[in-house]
């Protein structure tokens, strides 16, 4: 079983390394072609609007912008750091970050936040 360690800053991490923390900390996401991704499926144009501003708006607070392809019921993120030319810490800190804040659903934990209802006219993700 591969193992990683943290990295220096701008360090990248090997393939191997790379699958082995996303399976430990993003198992939603994937290795590929030299980026990490995430598809996330939505339930329509309006759900694809609000992912996008979603991770506009953290990645332009983290300084570190991902790549996007944007659907009418998906929205696919990728993320590598360009000037270290691979896949670095930044990467995985942002991805985690957005993976929290895209994924809440404050209906499934104790708190007065009732999340979206269970109505398909509301529903804008679709969770894991």
């Amino acid at each position: 079983m591969a193992q990683w360690r943290k990295k220096e800053k701008d360090e990248i991490y090997s393939d191997e390394e790379i699958e082995a923390r996303l399976k430990d900390e993003l198992p939603s996401w994937y290795y590929e072609a030299g980026w990490i991704r995430r598809k996330y499926k939505t339930s329509g144009w309006k759900g694809s609007l609000m992912v996008v501003n979603t991770v506009g708006h953290l990645a332009e607070a983290a300084w570190h912008h991902p790549d996007l392809t944007v659907s009418y019921a998906f929205v696919v993120v990728k993320l590598v750091n360009h000037a270290a030319k691979g896949v670095t810490d930044k990467d995985f800190d942002l991805a985690k970050k957005i993976e929290a804040v895209l994924m809440w659903q404050p209906g499934n934990e104790d708190s007065a936040l009732e999340g979206t209802p269970d109505d398909q006219r509301f529903k804008y993700i679709k969770y894991d």
